[in-house]
């Protein structure tokens, strides 16, 4: 019967040591994952941050060519009627838009919406445009008919999917 309370005089010890192990053992473990973690975030922040900046920049980039002045620009003359010239400023939009899709997913749902509205903007400006110009007429009449719209709602289409992409990219990394 004196085996007992030497039993439980060993067992409660050890018992007591085990337990320590244990939490300790588990701490150690916990904050190793939580190093990996943070380091795998860090990697991917470092990896990501330059992708997700270029998107910003060529959406950018992609509001600024579909704007009506610069478009007209620089691709005035390469069609003698407003038809074809309303065509091909068209191909253009979606050429751009199309080369520009994937960076989607860098960039909010928001602001992602906010540059398709002002390519639709764009595009409801030059049909309207269109419809007020005879087919067959110069292309430079279509290019005033434009820049006339605009001057009528006293702002760029592209302004505001502009200043969503820059508010973004001011909140998220500046």
């Amino acid at each position: 019967m004196d085996i007992i309370p030497d039993l439980v005089k060993l067992l409660i010890p050890a018992g007591l040591v085990l337990y320590g192990m244990y939490v300790t053992v588990k701490l150690m473990l916990e904050r190793e994952a939580e190093k990996q973690r943070v380091d795998l975030k860090n990697r991917y922040a470092s990896e990501v941050t330059p992708l997700r900046l270029q998107a910003y920049e060529r959406m950018a980039l992609f509001l600024e060519r579909i704007t009506p002045g610069n478009l007209l620009l620089r691709l005035n003359g390469q069609t003698p009627v407003a038809l074809d010239f309303q065509q091909l400023l068209l191909r253009e939009i979606r050429e751009e838009y199309n080369h520009n899709v994937s960076q989607q997913i860098y960039m909010s749902q928001a602001v992602w919406e906010e540059v398709q509205n002002a390519m639709n903007e764009v595009v409801t400006l030059i049909n309207e445009a269109a419809g007020e110009v005879a087919p067959e007429s110069p292309a430079l009449d279509l290019s005033k008919k434009i820049f006339d719209k605009v001057i009528q709602k006293n702002i760029q289409p592209t302004a505001a999917g502009l200043k969503a992409v820059k508010d973004e990219v001011q909140a998220t990394f500046l």
